[in-house]
This record gives C-alpha cells, structure tokens and sequence, in this order.
C-alpha cells in the first residue's frame, strides 16, 4: 500500500464552541489605571517670565554684539595688504598714534611703507604720527617718494610727524626722517643708532682689464655711445664721467635742499651741512653734538613727545603699528622661487641708478611690492 500524502488532506476545520487557549500569563491581573496629575498653574506662569527675561536679554544682547564686531573691525582695521594692531598705552584709547616703519632697503616706495601711510591717512582717529626708521637707504626716487606722502600726510590731516631711528638711519633712511618739518625736538636716536652718510652714488664697475686678459670683447650695437656710459665692460671716457658727475651733483644737491627743510640750523648755517655732507656715517652722540638729531631716546620717548604735540593724553591715547601679514597667495610663491641669481636680479643690479644709500655695492634684494 503507497503511503498517504500529507498535502491531499486539510487540516479538520475548528470545531465550534471550542472553549479559547489562554497564555500562561494570563494568570495575572491586569494593571492598575495610571494617576493624571495636572499641574498647578503658578509653576507655569513663572517659567513664562523667566523665559520673557530670556528673550528680552537676547534683544538687548544683539546690538551689543554687533557694535562690538564693529568696533573690533574698526579697531584692528587692515586696509591694501598690511594690518593695524595694538603697539601701546591705553587699549581703549580711541584717539591713535600710528608707528609707521621704514625698514630695509628702499627701493620704490609703494609696497608696505606706502601702504602704511595710505591708512594713516584714511584714519580720522590718527592725531600723530611716528616714523620708525631702520634703513641704510635706498634709491633717490623710492626715498623721495616716501617723505613726498609723509609730507603730505602731516600737511593735509595737520598733525605731527615724530622720527624714531633704530640701529640705523642713514642716507636715504636720514632723508626719510626730514619728514619732521621745522619742529623742535622731533628726531630721537637710540645710543647705538648709526645716521648720517649725506650722500650720493652711482655704483660702477671696471672689469674691462680682465676681459682683455681672457680675449673677451663688448661688441653691443647701441644708439649712441653715451648709452653705454655706465657699462662695466669698457673703461669710462671722462666726457662720461663728467655727465655722470653732474646728474650726481644735481640729486646731492637736492637732498643738503631737504636736509635744511627739516633741521632749520643748517640753512642759517649751511657751511655746517657742507662739513657734515661727505657720505660720513656717525654716532647717535655724533649727530646729536652736530645738530643731526635731536634727543638720544628710544621709541617709547619719541611716543611720548609725538603724545605731547598733538596736545594728546598718554593714558587715554592708543599707539598702533601696522604689519605686513603673510598671505597664501605670498607664502606660495615664495615656495615656488627657486635658489640662485634671476635674470631681474642682474638686470637690477647693473641698470644705471642713483642711490641714497650707506653701502659700496647696488642693493640685490628688492622689497616685497604689496599692491
């Protein structure tokens, strides 16, 4: 006999009245009702007035906030690449003595120091100035170009230019400090700072024998032969050196012209300039005895005499000083410069230049231009 099959039968229907299963837990009880508390009114009424002084603090707060943002906008303002921060004296101070520094070679003038001037000058809040002076000096043009918008700036806004030299202030970094005008008592050198160096020069160069002795021979094509006149490769001609005498004679002329701009004694007297005009470099002891400087004293003390002025209160004043921040865009392409002598190097070194400038050879690293 064949087996059932299991799936041909279907199960037996329910029978009816079957009495239901129960779960084994159906032994007990269901649970009791949950209580309904309803809450006193009064516990309600003072979380809405906490929750009013809430939201009237958060109204209150909100100008507070924003003045605040402005006035830290305002405070360290930044203006054409350089950044205004807190140097001294009083940080709530709301009238400011700006620290512009001239520091290093100068070459146009338009990079961090013109910057610097340009946002003192937008400043209403400025009412002195401080030139913070470390140079050796520079080109004529760059140098003149500075005291020009210093010039300007102490003009135009009617406040007082003070000059602070640092270790050194020479040539062009001295023609820069004439910005001072004709006040008294406005030139402060540290006891270690180097000035002076009244002077003019054109750098040139004489390799012509040592070409001849290597066979080497300059056979440039030029317009004419005064084009050359500063060409290392060939001995100069005095017809040369005499035009190049009087274009040097010209610039130094013009600057003894700035020196007596800024120390009145040297135009009553201007046989003294003549003595102290040789490209001589001196002592701060040095300049104060001939009239170069005025006080021997450090920032701190020209701060205080730019304060007394511009009629200033030193416990309410702020000084601020301008930096030069590094940016991505900076910090890149100085990544990307690669070691050794570019061809802008050379070319700046033997292009043919006048110089205010403390040194025997041409400057070979240019400032950084922030436009």
């Amino acid at each position: 006999m064949a087996p059932a099959d299991s799936n041909s039968n279907p199960p037996p229907p329910p029978q009816e009245n079957q009495p239901p299963r129960h779960s084994p837990n159906d032994h007990y009880p269901p649970p009791p009702p949950q209580p309904i508390v309803i809450q006193s009114s009064s516990g309600s009424l003072l979380f809405r007035i906490f929750a009013g002084f809430g939201w009237l603090g958060l109204m209150l707060c909100v100008p507070i906030i924003i003045g605040q943002a402005l006035t830290y906008n305002e405070y360290y303002n930044s203006s054409g690449g350089v950044l205004e921060k807190y140097h001294s004296l009083s940080k709530t101070g709301t009238d400011k003595i700006a620290v512009i520094n001239v520091k290093g070679i100068i070459m146009d003038g338009e990079g961090y120091v013109g910057h610097q001037i340009k946002l003192a000058q937008a400043d209403e809040n400025v009412k002195a100035i401080v030139v913070r002076v470390d140079s050796p000096g520079g080109t004529v043009t760059g140098s003149d170009y500075i005291l020009h918008h210093l010039n300007k700036l102490r003009e135009e806004k009617e406040i007082p230019i003070v000059v602070s030299m640092g270790s050194m202030a020479a040539s062009g970094g001295y023609y820069v400090a004439m910005a001072v005008g004709d006040e008294k008592d406005t030139i402060f050198a540290e006891p270690t700072t180097t000035t002076g160096s009244i002077g003019v020069i054109i750098p040139h160069y004489d390799i012509s024998g040592l070409m001849e002795k290597y066979n080497i021979t300059d056979d440039s094509i030029m317009s004419h032969p005064r084009k050359q006149m500063l060409s290392m490769t060939r001995a100069m001609p005095a017809e040369h050196r005499d035009i190049l005498q009087n274009y040097v004679n010209e610039a130094f002329g013009r600057f003894k012209d700035i020196v007596k701009e800024g120390r009145p004694a040297f135009k009553a007297d201007p046989a003294k300039l003549d003595i102290l005009a040789t490209g001589e470099i001196f002592t701060a002891n040095q300049a104060l005895k001939s009239g170069l400087v005025d006080k021997i004293g450090f920032l701190d003390e020209a701060i205080e005499r730019a304060a007394e002025l511009a009629s200033l209160d030193v416990e309410k004043v702020r000084v601020v000083t301008y930096e030069q921040p590094a940016s991505l865009f900076s910090l890149a392409s100085m990544a990307q410069q690669k070691p050794g002598v570019s061809l802008e190097t050379v070319l700046e070194m033997t292009a043919p230049r006048a110089y205010y400038l403390s040194s025997y050879v041409p400057p070979v690293i240019k400032n950084i231009r922030l436009d």
